[in-house]
């Protein structure tokens, strides 16, 4: 499903910005200071060298082909969640598929007790980290003890030759319902607010891409009143409907994957880019082809039995033109 407001054909100053949750991409090891038991070989789940390297041949085909058809060119910059460390990054960028990309990394260690990060790929053809540093998101439970989840990856470079920032986001979950945590979702949308107060301290024209696994939608309090205010724009919110989304959880479909940018991206100016298409990537071969559970996201485990799919999200993305 796209929100296409000004494209018109394939054209090579087009280029992909993604965001994929790529569900639980651990390696095969034990690390002792996180809850990765889950994925090991000796695991209820068997999480063996085959099943690792089947995931990452498939994860590196769907990032391949996201907004392929249009640009003719893999993601230039691909915002992820749920990778375990670098080393699974290191294997991706080489599966089949990506090794002729010349992607690099941009990622941190982050204290989530699951040991999950987010990063940030991007071909080193186009983009150039200028910086980047992890932001601790800190929060406590309702008893006083410290949440320990995902950082916020902040990236700066030049796309192009334009400086831009990117935001890459994985906020705490719905695990004990959705109302008893939205107040950690709505630090992690303040704490960007930050950010982004701290960039237009130093350049107030300054152009923001804030992208990640929300864990709510579009419509919900942290993204519609806490992050998303009259600086930035949100064509995620077109995208979600009552049959279209990122992912599906008992049948409901939810846009928790969003990719949102500061209004300037709608500014046409010669050498600048500017935003032109917004799309789930829901192509059918990524989805559940029959059953009960047809058209939802082919994921790599239902529970604890192995499946072999790609990912419980879908990708999304958003087209930028250079001008």
């Amino acid at each position: 499903m796209s929100y296409r407001p000004y494209f018109t054909k394939q054209q090579t100053n087009y280029y992909t910005v993604g965001f994929y949750n790529l569900e639980n991409l651990f390696d095969i090891q034990d690390n002792p200071h996180t809850l990765d038991n889950d994925f090991l070989p000796d695991a209820e789940k068997r999480w063996n060298r085959e099943r690792y390297e089947k995931k990452i041949f498939k994860l590196g085909t769907v990032i391949s082909n996201i907004g392929f058809a249009q640009t003719r060119k893999a993601p230039i910059l691909l915002g992820v969640a749920e990778v375990e460390n670098k080393k699974v990054l290191e294997d991706l960028i080489a599966s089949k598929h990506l090794k002729n990309k010349d992607y690099g990394i941009v990622h941190y260690d982050s204290p989530d007790e699951r040991g999950i990060d987010v990063a940030l790929l991007y071909q080193k053809q186009y983009f150039t980290v200028t910086n980047a540093q992890p932001i601790s998101l800190l929060i406590d439970n309702p008893n006083g003890e410290r949440d320990y989840t995902r950082d916020i990856l902040w990236v700066t470079g030049f796309l192009n030759d334009e400086e831009i920032h990117i935001l890459i986001n994985h906020w705490p979950s719905r695990r004990d319902s959705a109302e008893g945590t939205a107040y950690k979702r709505i630090a992690a949308a303040q704490k960007n607010r930050e950010i982004m107060d701290q960039i237009a301290a130093e350049n107030s024209n300054a152009k923001i891409i804030i992208m990640g696994d929300f864990n709510d939608d579009p419509h919900s309090t942290s993204i519609r009143d806490h992050l998303v205010q009259q600086d930035l724009f949100n064509p995620m919110e077109r995208l979600h409907t009552q049959h279209s989304g990122s992912l599906n959880y008992r049948g409901q479909w939810n846009l928790f994957d969003q990719i949102i940018f500061s209004h300037n991206f709608h500014k046409f100016e010669k050498g600048k880019h500017s935003f032109s298409t917004a799309t789930i990537f829901d192509q059918d071969f990524l989805k559940i082809y029959k059953g009960w559970h047809k058209g939802k996201p082919f994921r790599t485990y239902v529970g604890r039995k192995y499946v072999g799919g790609y990912s419980d999200h879908f990708p999304v993305y958003i087209q930028l033109k250079l001008n």
